[in-house]
């Protein structure tokens, strides 16, 4: 399939699509003084960045920063907090893809056997447990971009609607894969691309020179985000 022309970025399209883009939120040297001080501290890179990256104060004050804050709070109708965040840094020496997914995995301070949640895992010392479409619902995360993402270096691609569908099994979404025409959410340094947890989406490999650094922050209105169930703070 072709990909479809991206919309005009608004929030208005969070509640219609399950996604929208914000250009020009930062400033590229604002960007750039801030990864300078993050790789400073040598953080432990995987193949595909960095993991629960709330605990750098130079990732932990972008993610309280206000225009994101409000964003997010905008978004999701009351005061939201940062409650994970994750650096990725797709390049020609790091690549990768991701196939058609939903993000349904949250990570929580302790193991609740609470109806709809599970199966639970462990990722770098977190506990973590795949959440019930209803307070997946009650997310949103905010895609910080630290260089140009284009169609040559792997971009988000997202399924629109799809965010209003539910938790689908994988043969669902393949179905929907089929069916749905995939946006290309290209956006320059300093922009945002807001986006549902429950929208199917993927990314190609770079196939290009330039790399691809994204601040992944999600957010959320309450840290007992369900009956008996904690956010951690990663």
């Amino acid at each position: 399939m072709h990909p479809m022309t991206t919309p005009s970025p608004c929030l208005g399209s969070i509640a219609e699509l399950g996604f929208a883009i914000i250009p020009d939120v930062f400033g590229d040297q604002e960007l750039a003084t801030l990864l300078d001080d993050f790789y400073t501290r040598k953080p432990s890179f995987s193949r595909a960045g960095v993991r629960h990256a709330l605990k750098y104060p130079e990732i932990n004050r972008l993610a309280q920063d206000p225009r994101l804050v409000r964003l997010a709070s905008e978004i999701l109708g009351s005061q939201a907090f940062p409650y994970r965040a994750t650096i990725f840094d797709k390049s020609q020496n790091s690549n990768w893809l991701v196939v058609w997914h939903q993000d349904t995995a949250l990570p929580v301070r302790e193991r609740r056997e609470v109806g709809g949640w599970g199966p639970w895992s462990v990722k770098e010392g977190v506990l973590y447990a795949h959440a019930p479409a209803s307070t997946l619902s009650k997310i949103v995360a905010l895609r910080v971009h630290f260089d140009d993402s284009t169609e040559h270096n792997g971009p988000l691609r997202v399924l629109p609607i799809t965010h209003e569908l539910g938790i689908l099994t994988d043969d669902q979404i393949e179905e929907v894969v089929r069916a749905t025409s995939p946006i290309y959410c290209v956006v320059t340094t300093g922009g945002i691309v807001a986006m549902r947890p429950l929208i199917v989406h993927s990314s190609s490999k770079c196939t290009g020179s330039a790399p691809r650094r994204i601040l992944h922050i999600e957010y959320a209105t309450d840290r007992m985000i369900a009956e008996g169930v904690e956010l951690a703070i990663v």
